[in-house]
């Protein structure tokens, strides 16, 4: 309730308790008021200690002038932020000295121990710090049950090839891992390392099934590795993209389809699935919810693929009924925004094709020349279509 609190920093204690620092000034906008403005105070402030009103606090983990033995210990306490000052001092320390002790430590670790991954990157990243990633620490996280510890080592190896002289073949193991958040790893590595082996890297990983979060990394990964394409034959860049290879139980029916028209229905489900895109409102299944209309059966969907691609291209404003429910913008409805200058005309014409057959019993699907003819027709407009003065152009109708 006090006006000037201004909260500007926080930190958690050894302890568990949280201190935050409150700047507390009545003036805090440079653009507003002046650096000089005398109404400034500068000599006041304070620092709030938070704790729980039940709950015990931590037992503090003791980190100044700790021997490194104890040190080590302390990478299993239950607390990051105490493994973190634990590695954080170690890295610090004398690497003859700290090495051993890992060593040792890592050496009385039971293989089968539930805690025994995490304690493997604990390891991995202490080493790391002191300039000498462990192979042993580092294959056992390469080898781990856990999948997020399978991905640290990738995060390790992206960082650390240099000193690893057989990345590569690293790399080309967790490209073809079970996991996707592993071959994501992967993919970014490839555009650290460069050279044929990147190349190697990302095209074993796009052959593997490829979700939504591999785009863009894969993308970026491919514009860095240009110089090495040519004489990589294998990598068709837009082919490994578009085709969006979707794990079986995400992968839409494409039976009875030419080449061609799966290849579309794959890029539309891809830019379907894409951030701010359509699932982002209307839910991956296209069921919508309160706020968004549903995109299952709507009249909107199928039929007149014109207006469609006008409200696609220009985006929609206004009340609208789709199956029967009204979504009023009064009662907190937002517009759909186009997209115009975000998609181009192939994609455009996919995803709506993707959206027709999937969610509008299979109606016709749209062609990237009718999406480049609408374009031109309503280049010269401007701002959204209202729903109303869509429909006075093409009337809802069977």
């Amino acid at each position: 309730s006090d006006p000037n609190f201004r909260p500007v920093d926080l930190e958690f204690a050894p302890d568990g308790s949280l201190y935050l620092i409150d700047w507390h000034n009545a003036l805090i906008g440079h653009m507003q008021h002046s650096a000089r403005d005398p109404k400034r105070d500068r000599n006041h402030g304070r620092v709030y200690r938070i704790t729980h009103a039940t709950r015990p606090l931590v037992k503090p983990v003791t980190i100044a002038g700790t021997p490194v033995e104890q040190l080590v210990r302390a990478l299993e306490e239950p607390e990051s932020r105490t493994r973190s000052r634990a590695r954080n001092e170690l890295r610090g320390r004398n690497a003859d000295e700290v090495m051993p002790a890992l060593r040792k430590w890592m050496a009385s670790m039971d293989a089968a121990d539930p805690t025994h991954d995490a304690r493997a990157c604990e390891a991995l990243w202490v080493s790391c710090g002191l300039g000498q990633p462990e192979r042993d620490f580092l294959l056992r996280c390469l080898n781990a049950r856990s999948h997020e510890a399978r991905a640290a080592a990738v995060e390790v190896i992206r960082n650390e090839w240099r000193r690893i002289p057989d990345h590569a073949d690293l790399l080309m193991q967790a490209a073809r891992d079970t996991h996707p958040r592993v071959r994501l790893a992967a993919i970014v590595a490839t555009s650290w390392i460069g050279s044929k082996d990147g190349v190697n890297v990302l095209v074993e990983a796009l052959n593997q099934p490829v979700d939504r979060w591999m785009v863009a990394a894969s993308e970026a990964a491919i514009e860095t590795l240009k110089p090495h394409l040519t004489s990589i034959p294998t990598l068709t860049p837009s082919d490994a993209l578009t085709s969006q290879a979707a794990t079986p139980q995400q992968a839409d029916d494409l039976s009875g389809l030419s080449p061609e028209e799966q290849q579309q229905q794959r890029l539309g489900r891809e830019v379907f699935h894409r951030d701010s895109h359509c699932a982002t409102c209307h839910g991956a299944e296209g069921m919508g919810d309160a706020v968004y209309p549903p995109l299952v059966g709507s009249e909107w969907i199928r039929g007149n693929e014109e207006r469609l691609i006008k409200l696609t291209l220009k985006g929609l404003w206004g009340p609208i009924e789709v199956n029967g429910k009204q979504y009023d913008p009064a009662k907190g409805v937002p517009p759909m925004i186009g997209f115009e200058h975000l998609l181009n005309d192939q994609e455009l014409a996919a995803v709506l094709s993707y959206a027709r057959r999937r969610f509008a019993n299979g109606s016709a699907p749209v062609k990237p020349e009718t999406v480049a003819r609408i374009r031109e027709s309503v280049r010269s407009k401007t701002g959204f279509y209202t729903v109303e003065e869509l429909l006075r152009e093409h009337p809802l109708g069977p």
